[in-house]
């Protein structure tokens, strides 16, 4: 299996730095007449998340003004790893940021490689106790916090519900009755006819696929790898690992989902339910007004019973290229205190990541935003928190794309685990 790496945030490249003596940029600025200078670093998003950050980095100026100056630069993510790749670049020159906004999972890598630097006692004991457990979790590498962010995820499962209307299906409104995955296979079956496909798995071959299907690792009673991180043979390629690929790749093989889908499939009509993120609801009240559909929770395994979802989102990082920690510190306390997060959160229209914005997002106590708001605080499990993970991610989506075109499922995830394990065993075992 070809691996891509994501980030090579490599010890060749962190040995050169040392052996250089050189742990700064020569090109950054500091400060200028008594005024440092932090910059930011994180992808460009839609329209209303830059007008946040426009608005949010000029208050912050005119507040610290003298003091302090803030800018961002807002990076395009042309595929799934471009972002990562222009860090890799930033490494090799010493020209990293002060704050980088990083990928919940590839925390640990970072952490593990010194490119960012602990943020353990940057906020207080109350800010702490506001912060929903699972956004600490990710954030978390060898018990020192790394990183914090203002948005939680969860994905749940979307229905066309004109569709499952007049199939006669009843969808579970409670946690506890969630379609297993025979029973989740059966509905796809019933729906599946007249051009319209039963379900829509994410197919984007980046990110997407762990981030969302390790769900069904996780609710059959395994996980992509050890709770330690260091070991994905016996795990993601375990009994009840294969029998998790197994069952995806039975809804691609039976014509209940396609390997290829068209551009919002769901949206247009042409599958009758998804797997989509919270974020979907905007975009379905928004843009498709006329449609009606409906959610429902995460499907789980027959044979655990086990409730998972999936949780994780970007989060701020200060790192090692930082000269100055407590300016950095100011910034994100600013950035995630309770009124940023909770508008932030808003723009974004995703899960905040405190939970007193409830107070204010108050949409959250109504369905089908409730849905979501549960998972996240019930159910929500974050993705592995591995140094190795750069090569877990690439590896697991090339190998789920070679199950659904028929490699032997087996050999596959024996491929992704065998990749893994060489990894963590060359770079990371003590």
């Amino acid at each position: 299996m070809k691996k891509q790496v994501v980030c090579t945030l490599l010890a060749a490249s962190m040995a050169a730095t040392l052996l250089s003596g050189c742990g700064k940029s020569s090109k950054k600025e500091g400060s200028s007449d008594g005024v440092q200078k932090i910059s930011i670093w994180s992808p460009t998003d839609e329209p209303a998340i830059e007008e946040w950050w426009v608005k949010k980095i000029e208050e912050f100026n005119k507040a610290h003004e003298g003091k302090i100056e803030l800018s961002r630069e807002a990076i395009v993510r042309a595929d799934s790893y471009a972002y990562e790749d222009k860090i890799n670049a930033a490494l090799t020159s010493n020209d990293l940021p002060d704050i980088l906004y990083v990928d919940g999972p590839n925390v640990a890598n970072y952490a593990a490689n010194g490119i960012i630097t602990p943020i353990t006692d940057f906020f207080s004991e109350e800010d702490m106790n506001d912060f929903v457990d699972s956004i600490k979790v990710q954030g978390t590498y060898n018990d020192e916090l790394y990183a914090l962010g203002a948005t939680e995820s969860s994905v749940a499962l979307f229905y066309n519900k004109d569709m499952t209307d007049a199939a006669g299906i009843k969808v579970p409104d409670k946690l506890e009755d969630a379609w297993t995955w025979s029973e989740f296979k059966e509905v796809a079956k019933k729906l599946t006819k007249d051009g319209v496909v039963g379900t829509n798995i994410i197919m984007d071959q980046g990110e997407g696929l762990p981030y969302v299907l390790e769900q069904f690792w996780i609710s059959n009673g395994t996980d992509f790898v050890s709770e330690d991180g260091a070991k994905a043979d016996g795990y993601v390629n375990s009994e009840a690992g294969i029998e998790a690929a197994t069952f995806l790749k039975s809804l691609i093989e039976e014509g209940y989902a396609n390997i290829d889908p068209i551009q919002k499939e769901f949206h247009n009509g042409k599958a009758a339910t998804m797997l989509g993120g919270a974020w979907e609801v905007a975009t379905l009240t928004n843009e498709y007004p006329d449609m009606n559909w409906g959610v429902t929770y995460f499907p789980v395994s027959d044979k655990t019973g086990t409730h998972v979802s999936p949780t994780g989102d970007w989060a701020a990082c200060v790192t090692k290229d930082c000269e100055n920690a407590d300016a950095a510190k100011e910034v994100m306390n600013f950035l995630l205190s309770k009124d940023n997060v909770t508008s932030y959160a808003k723009a974004i229209a995703k899960l905040p990541t405190r939970a007193s914005s409830y107070e204010t997002l108050t949409e959250y106590d109504t369905y089908p935003r409730s849905l979501f708001k549960e998972q996240s605080l019930e159910t929500g499990h974050p993705r592995p928190r591995t140094p190795s993970y750069t090569v877990l991610s690439p590896g697991f989506s090339e190998a789920m794309m070679n199950i659904f075109t028929g490699v032997d499922v087996k050999e596959a995830l024996d491929e992704l685990a065998a990749d893994f394990d060489e990894d963590y065993e060359k770079n990371y075992a003590k």
